[in-house]
């Protein structure tokens, strides 16, 4: 049984608490399959953690339910901070997909700090007439359910993408899911899908060999990666932004002074250059910020989402 609170466990992570953290191996849950932009991201981080903190991080992928399965080993663990959790943006989106959770979302984790954001890109099948945002939403609103943008699946970033894209146009672009987005994107090269919200990094080729057209980016700002590249909100689409953030989170009820450790040193990570190079390179930008800011940020997802995912009728229960 994991006691949570009172008791030799409680005493024991108090006694942990101090300078002496971290005095044994740290383990990393990450609920996302080795080798994908989640995982790449997490090995960074727990490699520069383990430099900083002359400990070992070790990455522990328990992958299964959309990042349930890992979460909840985490929620369920001794809040000593010796099991800490990479999360991405199905963190906040996962109670409005799902019924119930064998967790509470917001009270069983103790935020650490975010770690990264990854943009998207809008991009467009060569027969798609549109040449900017604009133009594709005068598109689509001239054909109602007649365009058509390819996913991953239900629930993936280019699924969430599209849908807060067609929430906040007014549009009906009819959403196709493909088993990978491989397959996908080998139907947006050959038209017979038109629209695609895809990361950077995995149509950037396609589009440098004019294989697919890249109308802007999802995120708040422009990438380094593709600096002529206009965002979506300043391309005709007034306050959007998607991008795939990832966080460290601890089990609740860890110490606050080893929460504060592990903040300061996820602050020197992110201004590290070769952490921003190595992020950079699959499309990704360094983030920081202090525990509470990481708090309002995912109590302001979680509603956000559950209002668009409740409205758009998305579930996966």
């Amino acid at each position: 049984m994991v006691i949570h609170g009172g008791g030799t466990c409680a005493h024991a992570a108090a006694r942990d608490s101090g300078s002496s953290y971290p005095s044994k191996p740290i383990r990393l849950i990450v609920p996302y399959a080795p080798g994908g932009n989640g995982d790449i991201l997490a090995r960074v981080n727990a490699q520069k953690l383990a430099e900083s903190l002359d400990q070992q991080v070790v990455v522990d992928n328990r992958v299964g339910a959309n990042g349930i399965v890992g979460t909840d080993m985490c929620a369920k663990a001794l809040p000593d901070g010796y099991t800490l959790l990479y999360v991405a943006s199905g963190h906040a989106t996962n109670p409005a997909l799902y019924g119930k959770l064998p967790y509470d979302t917001l009270r069983d984790f103790e935020p650490v700090g975010l770690t990264a954001s990854s943009p998207l890109l809008v991009a467009v099948a060569l027969n798609v007439p549109a040449k900017s945002i604009k133009e594709l939403i005068a598109l689509a609103r001239s054909q109602p359910k007649k365009l058509n943008y390819a996913t991953a699946g239900a629930a993936s970033s280019g699924h969430l993408s599209a849908i807060l894209f067609n929430t906040m146009a007014g549009l009906e672009i009819v959403h196709v899911p493909y088993k990978s987005v491989a397959q996908a994107t080998t139907d947006l090269i050959g038209g017979q899908i038109q629209v695609m919200f895809p990361s950077v990094t995995s149509v950037l080729p396609h589009v440098k060999a004019n294989r697919v057209r890249a109308l802007a980016i999802t995120s708040a700002q422009r990438s380094a990666l593709l600096p002529d590249m206009p965002t979506v909100a300043e391309s005709g689409l007034a306050g959007y932004e998607m991008s795939i953030w990832n966080a460290i989170l601890a089990p609740a009820r860890t110490p606050k002074n080893i929460v504060a450790k592990l903040n300061t040193q996820l602050r020197d990570i992110a201004q590290a250059p070769d952490v921003k190079e190595r992020f950079a390179s699959i499309g990704a930008d360094t983030l920081h910020g202090t525990p509470e800011a990481l708090a309002a940020f995912l109590k302001v997802e979680i509603t956000k989402w559950d209002k668009i995912l409740r409205a758009a009728g998305v579930r996966l229960d």
